[in-house]
Parts: structure tokens; sequence; C-alpha cells
């Protein structure tokens, strides 16, 4: 089965661009962790989120091409997988307008318990909400 596709658009805004007149590398994570976050509320109840949060475990991240202040530019974030308490999730960051990539990433995540902020393992119905 294929994963769903989450998609969030936005213009790029002048607080992330760089002494080089380009999207800082930093701005694209912050970008990727905030659709995730989206992703993550659009499709979990309220109490879910107290229940659960997530960590990272680590990124990467593959540029492809700039960005420039005023682009619009699409976020799309999918569940690739999850096993024990692990979940991949990856990102594309594209360039609607001529459909070029701009951002390719994967982030790793551990699944904690809200209270204990111990690992455990990703509840079935969870891992359904995001296949």
């Amino acid at each position: 089965m294929k994963p769903e596709v989450f998609k969030h658009r936005f213009i790029v805004p002048a607080s992330a661009i760089d002494g080089l007149n380009h999207v800082n590398n930093v701005a694209y994570l912050q970008w990727c962790l905030d659709t995730a976050e989206e992703h993550w509320i659009s499709k979990t109840s309220q109490k879910q989120r107290e229940q659960y949060v997530w960590v990272v475990l680590n990124h990467f991240i593959s540029y492809k091409n700039p960005s420039f202040l005023g682009e619009v530019l699409e976020t799309q974030t999918w569940i690739e997988s999850y096993e024990g308490v692990k979940s991949e999730r990856h990102y594309k960051i594209i360039r609607p307008i001529d459909e070029k990539i701009i951002v390719e990433a994967t982030t790793l995540w551990c699944f904690l318990d809200a209270k204990s902020f111990r690992p455990i393992k990703i509840p079935e119905e969870i891992g359904k909400l995001f296949q």
C-alpha cells in the first residue's frame, strides 16, 4: 500500500533568506519539521497527542536546487515505514511552478510515552493512521 502524502504550500519569507540571497539550509529543515507536526496533528486526536510524542534520531537532507524570496514552495511528507519504536518519514520540497525538487529529506523518529519520555512500540492504531 502506498502511503498518503501530506502537502503544505507556502511563500518563502524574508526571514528564510541568507547572505547568498537564497533560502538558508536551516529553513528547509524547519519547514520539514513543521510539516511533519502538521501531519501528526491532522491525523491524531488531542488525547493521542497528549499520550504520545516523537523525538528525532537523525536527519538526512539532500539539497537539489536553490529557492528564493517570494517563491511558492510545497512541502510533501509521508511515512515510509515504521517498526518497533521507530518511524521513517520522508520529505520533498518542490517549486510547483516548474516542478523542480528543491530538497529531499528523511528523518528517523522515535516514538515516546509523553509522561515517562521512554520509547514505546508504535501502536497499530497510530501506524494505520499514516498508511
